[in-house]
């Protein structure tokens, strides 16, 4: 349909040009009227030279030779004051056309809500009027500037013309039996280009949505596509053009050969010296500029007015369906369908999950609040190497909310007759083969693991650098964590706190050493289900905040839960400012802060064991840090490991790692400070940050 629909409109482009010219004749009158003030000057390029050197210099009588040479000036000064009004008349015939357009442009954005139209104003009308202008210009040009020409040789000597015209007229012949082809393959041209732009637009944005959708093979096969096709579209176009130089050489340059090599028979035949001159300037400087200025203006910048005019113009039918929107939640961009294959991804815990259940009612459509204090009003965009997965946006089903109600800031279960457990409690006594704690999660620990049970993380001879002559960023590390244990690393900035966590997320692969998450070697998809990392510039998601919060978990998740995680995080706050969880989410228009507390409810819905924190409380106050790092802490049957933005963070922890090259330490906060120059230094030196970026 849009191909017909597009060959209709391009059938119109002709006709509706031809009508357009007929409603303005008088103006093409008064144009080709100064017009031929052009032609005289281009006749007196070559005729009084050429007079000038026969009835002047040659037979002696240089007044004779000045005086010509005089009158080919005043030419020029005619030629000019035609070219002058020319441009006004050039004027009186495109302006009418631009004021079309935009009359067309704004109608349609005001009856269609075109949120295109401000681009189509400000860029494709001018694009429009600029090029007709050219277009119009240049042929005027070539037609006066040729029949001077012409003109002016078969006054010289018509053997004149029998060596310049034939050439010439086969240059013409040749570009106008290209001319149609050629547009043809500029437009063919120009919309795979723009079609890859369009295409790259899309994906650009989405890379970390492609990397953890797992998608990378399919867009990088459908952008290879786009890339091929572009690339046979200028082959094709540079075939072409081929033959547009081919004409240009024969019409504009074959001639001046020819009158060279023919020189000696055409002065043997009566053509005077000045009569040869003459000719070569009526090529050199009138003929050939000005079929140049003609192939490539009109075999280029023709196909491209072509193509913005079947835009502008083009007639809206009712079958046309609204433009895909990346943003907007029915009508979804391609890259995020490409999820829909539903590969295991690799920047957070597990697969992806099921959209969440909503409630049927929201209540909080009438309770909007302030915003949260504690989230940083400071905006930070997703860094490139950010990871936290996206999701595609769709319609949740309708789920009936499980009977039973949460704790207060606990995020468990205290429905009767029976509590329900955390996710990640069942997760972590599937792996270790301990039961959780059933009334109160056990408070984070570091101590080995016991004989019977399964280490959280075990790390052996870790090690990892950057590149083979590269010095390890992390050398020969061994750790071990039970189950439940609450580990703070610190260190100074750049010393390989990030790395460390991008290694056990199996985002990098050590160069040397072995890690394995509850028995799972890392990487390896067992260890990625197990783990969800928070990196520092968080991700969220277009769609619905339940949308964002739900996706690592399998199945509908009860509304009840929802809001209790949030309680827990302290996005409750943030959440009754949006209208709760089935409200839209926009994530340009949230903070750093407000995007940390989406992806940090989202990782205490997680199923995930091994929780990672790589300074994922940044943009957050240091009360709501405290209250997002014990809520983790006493999640049943979790394990955490926090990169520490705040030297609190590290006296919360059970243990804490220092990461200082050969001062690297492992303790309690109180067994660092006694024992750990490096710790004392770092902590008295910044008593309240003690990190602010990483690798």
């Amino acid at each position: 349909m849009t191909t017909a629909r597009g060959a209709a409109v391009s059938d119109g482009v002709p006709a509706r040009g031809l009508r357009y010219l007929r409603a303005r004749w008088r103006v093409l009158v008064r144009l080709g009227g100064w017009s031929v003030l052009e032609t005289a000057q281009t006749f007196l390029t070559g005729y009084a030279p050429a007079r000038a050197l026969d009835e002047g210099f040659l037979a002696g009588r240089t007044a004779v030779g000045l005086g010509w040479l005089g009158v080919a000036g005043l030419g020029v000064l005619v030629g000019a004051f035609g070219t002058v009004r020319v441009y006004a008349a050039v004027a009186a015939l495109v302006e009418p056309l631009r004021d079309a357009l935009v009359g067309r442009v704004v109608g349609r954005g005001v009856r269609e809500a075109d949120p295109g139209a401000l681009s189509g104003l400000t860029q494709q009308v001018e694009i429009a009027r600029d090029t007709f202008a050219g277009l119009v210009m240049v042929s005027r040009s070539f037609v006066f500037t040729a029949v001077g020409a012409v003109v002016g040789l078969a006054s010289l000597d018509p053997l004149l013309l029998l060596v310049v015209g034939p050439p010439l007229a086969a240059g013409l012949g040749l570009f106008a039996a290209t001319l149609r082809p050629l547009a043809r393959r500029q437009e063919d041209f120009l919309v795979a280009d723009e079609a890859l732009a369009d295409g790259l637009g899309r994906v650009c944005p989405g890379l970390r949505d492609i990397t953890a959708s797992g998608a990378e093979e399919r867009v990088a096969e459908d952008t290879g596509r786009l890339v091929e096709a572009e690339q046979r579209a200028a082959y094709s176009l540079a075939r072409w053009s081929v033959l547009r130089v081919a004409s240009l050489t024969l019409g504009g340059q074959l001639p001046i050969v020819l009158l060279l090599v023919c020189a000696p028979w055409l002065l043997s035949r009566g053509v005077t010296t000045g009569a040869l001159v003459g000719a070569l300037a009526y090529v050199t400087q009138s003929l050939l500029p000005a079929l140049h200025n003609l192939v490539h203006g009109l075999g280029t910048s023709g196909s491209r007015l072509v193509v913005v005019l079947r835009r502008l113009i083009r007639e809206p039918t009712p079958e046309d369906g609204p433009d895909p929107d990346p943003h907007h939640p029915e009508h979804p961009a391609p890259v995020r369908n490409a999820a829909d294959h539903d590969p295991p991804h690799i920047d957070d815990a597990g697969p992806r999950q099921n959209p969440p259940a909503t409630a049927t009612e929201n209540p909080y459509a009438t309770e909007p609040g302030p915003r949260p204090e504690h989230a940083s009003s400071t905006r930070s965009r997703p860094a490139a190497g950010s990871t936290s997965p996206p999701m595609s946006p769709v319609n949740p089903p309708r789920v009936e909310t499980e009977t039973g109600v949460l704790g207060p800031g606990r995020g468990r279960w205290a429905g009767e007759p029976s509590r329900r457990p955390h996710p990640a409690a069942r997760a972590a006594e599937r792996d270790s083969g301990t039961a959780p704690a059933a009334a109160a999660p056990a408070r984070a620990s570091a101590a080995p693991a016991s004989s019977t049970g399964t280490p959280a993380l075990q790390l052996t001879s870790l090690t990892f650098a950057y590149g083979p002559t590269a010095t390890p960023v992390v050398d020969g590390l061994d750790l071990t964590l039970a189950p439940g244990a609450h580990l703070a690393v610190v260190g100074p900035s750049g010393i390989g706190k990030s790395t460390l966590t991008a290694l056990v997320a199996g985002l990098l692969r050590p160069t040397g050493g072995q890690i394995r998450l509850l028995g799972h070697c890392v990487p390896s998809p067992g260890a990625a289900a197990r783990r969800v990392l928070i990196p520092q510039e968080a991700y969220v998601h277009t769609g619905t905040l339940a949308e964002n919060l739900t996706h690592l978990r399998e199945g509908p998740v009860p509304e009840s839960e929802l809001l209790a995680a949030a309680e827990a995080v302290g996005l409750a706050p943030l959440m009754r400012t949006l209208g709760g969880p089935g409200a839209s989410v926009d994530p340009a228009a949230l903070s750093g802060g407000e995007r940390q507390l989406v992806a940090l409810a989202r990782a205490y819905l997680s199923p995930a064991p091994l929780v990672l924190l790589d300074e994922a409380t940044c943009h957050l106050d240091p009360g709501t840090e405290e209250r997002t790092e014990r809520a983790f802490a006493e999640r049943p049957g979790t394990t955490l490991v926090v990169v520490a933005h705040r030297i609190s963070s590290a006296r919360r922890a059970g243990h804490v790692l220092l990461m200082d090259g050969p001062r690297t330490a492992y303790g309690t906060h109180d067994e660092l400070v006694r024992e750990s120059p490096a710790y004392r230094e770092l902590v008295g030196g910044r008593p309240y940050r003690i990190s602010t970026a990483h690798p």
